[in-house]
């Protein structure tokens, strides 16, 4: 049984934490009620369990979706949502997007129930999770909005929140991080933020140091900061907790058992069925197609020329992995990774057809806004985590990976090729590509180098990161033109401005 997994759930608190108003009407409402059934442990469950904006929630999506590897297309009158979905991709989102709005309140909600278990005698340890994870959404929130509102003290609204930019949060998360670093555990499931969590949190800090600047237009990498990055690495490494998985078992990183299974995950987000969590069945639900086993809601897919950076020989690229409860397929057709061309059904091995009776062959095209007699097949689809069949209902088992040991390792090559080492960095990134199924580089470059995240990493939430940081995220890509450097950072919303006058509307906004 999972960590925590009986303890009820006392308090869902959802106020922003720059909204000077809810947090004064929440703090009513509670000392207006008995303080006696709020404990430390329950609203660190709580806060914990209100990371879903990181799970195919709305941070999720600005991760993916204003990138080279994802896409939302309009399907007829399917997926249009007023334009949402087609602005993030094509780069064309004003101040009032709903997504942007949402995923900022999402963050700045967990940052506040990640201080409120502050204010209820914590122990040690679960003070320096709840720090953990606080600094954990700084992070997010420094790297899409520059802008991080920050309160330490809970007790006291006449003050607005300070807030936090560019260096100074950056410092700050730093310095909480290595504060908390000998009060959090060492040898607990993925899913508790530990030392290594930390670890990680702090290589990607130090590595990101120099793009969260006031202009992001010309990232600088002090090198330093990579010599802490490495550093930071080689103590992960040097642990012995962790390993790339064997050949053929890149999935179970992503699988329904991945808590038991995976020798790479790091730091995850707690899904069981019966327990907690938040629905993990939508990372498949979101992407099959109606009539796939189980049918989903046709959206999303992926764009052939990101699907052309895999060599057929490597497995992320898709395979057929066999798990507990895994339907039967007798013709051993792939069923996880990027879906492209005829789908079958795993069960039969008959050739899937469309709603209109046409064989159901995900093409390589795909457009914004999708028309005509194909537009429920157009698109190459990722099924990054296998579906969960030996569990009924709606809440799934499989965890979401965060941290993985393969990110460390491409973080210390990232940064000896910062650091004029591009050697050794090749050697780390040839080792990883050889458990993958993938054919050893010739030299070690930012172009390809990028390339390895987004083959590692797809759909797991760091493309748009990794995309800025190497001086990509204004190209023009498929269905995307080259853009406006504004939209390096999303624009702080107006209801935010309106209670918060220490936010500044970002520029261009």
């Amino acid at each position: 049984m999972k960590y925590m997994n009986k303890i009820l759930f006392v308090l869902l608190m959802v106020v922003s934490f720059s909204c000077t108003k809810l947090e004064e009407s929440f703090n009513s409402e509670i000392s207006q009620n008995d303080l006696s059934s709020v404990t430390a442990e329950g609203l660190l469950t709580s806060t914990y369990n209100s990371f879903a904006t990181y799970q195919d929630g709305n941070f999720w999506h600005l991760q993916e979706h204003t990138s080279d590897e994802a896409i939302a297309p309009t399907r007829g009158p399917d997926w249009d949502d007023n334009g949402q979905w087609r602005a993030l991709h094509a780069h064309t989102w004003n101040a009032d997007h709903g997504q942007i709005n949402g995923a900022f309140s999402d963050l700045l909600s967990a940052q506040f129930n990640a201080s409120n278990v502050l204010q209820f005698n914590p122990s040690t340890q679960q003070a320096a999770e709840a720090r953990f994870l606080r600094a954990l959404t700084m992070f997010s929130v420094v790297d899409g909005w520059n802008q991080v509102p920050f309160r330490e003290d809970l007790s006291d609204y006449r003050f607005d929140p300070v807030t936090l930019k560019g260096t100074e949060a950056t410092d700050f998360i730093i310095s909480e991080l290595n504060a908390i670093m000998n009060d959090l555990p060492d040898n607990v499931p993925a899913y508790i933020a530990s030392k290594n969590a930390a670890k990680v949190l702090l290589m990607k800090t130090y590595l990101n140091r120099g793009v969260f600047k006031d202009d992001r237009t010309n990232p600088t990498f002090d090198p330093a900061d990579m010599n802490q990055v490495i550093t930071l690495a080689d103590e992960i490494i040097g642990s012995g907790k962790y390993a790339l998985s064997d050949a053929g078992k890149y999935f179970d990183n992503f699988a329904p058992t991945n808590n038991d299974i995976s020798k790479e995950n790091i730091f995850t987000f707690f899904n069981e069925n019966g327990i907690r969590g938040s629905d993990i069945r939508n990372a498949w639900y979101q992407i099959a197609h109606y009539n796939m086993d189980p049918g989903g809601w046709n959206g999303f897919a992926t764009l052939s020329d990101f699907y052309d950076k895999f060599e057929a020989s490597d497995e992320r690229r898709g395979i057929n992995y066999v798990y507990p409860g895994t339907l039967p397929n007798p013709g051993n057709r792939q069923n996880v990774g990027l879906l492209a061309g005829q789908q079958y059904n795993l069960t039969t091995d008959a050739p899937l057809k469309d709603r209109q009776g046409v064989n159901l062959a995900f093409t390589r095209e795909v457009s914004l806004r999708e028309t005509g007699s194909n537009l429920e097949m157009t698109g190459i689809r990722a099924i990054k985590y296998p579906y969960d069949y030996a569990t009924s209902g709606d809440q799934k088992n499989n965890d979401w990976a965060y941290f993985r040991y393969a990110d460390v390792l491409l973080m210390k090559a990232e940064a000896l090729l910062r650091t004029d080492k591009a050697g050794d960095g090749l050697i780390i990134v040839n080792s990883l590509r050889a458990k993958r199924g993938a054919t050893a580089l010739a030299s070690l470059t930012e172009v390809n180098l990028l390339d390895e995240r987004g083959r590692e990493f797809y759909w797991e939430g760091w493309r748009r990161q990794d995309l800025v940081r190497f001086g990509k995220y204004n190209d023009a890509w498929q269905e995307k033109t080259a853009d406006d450097p504004k939209n390096l950072l999303f624009p702080i919303p107006a209801n935010q401005l309106a209670v918060n006058p220490n936010l500044i509307q970002n520029p261009g906004y």
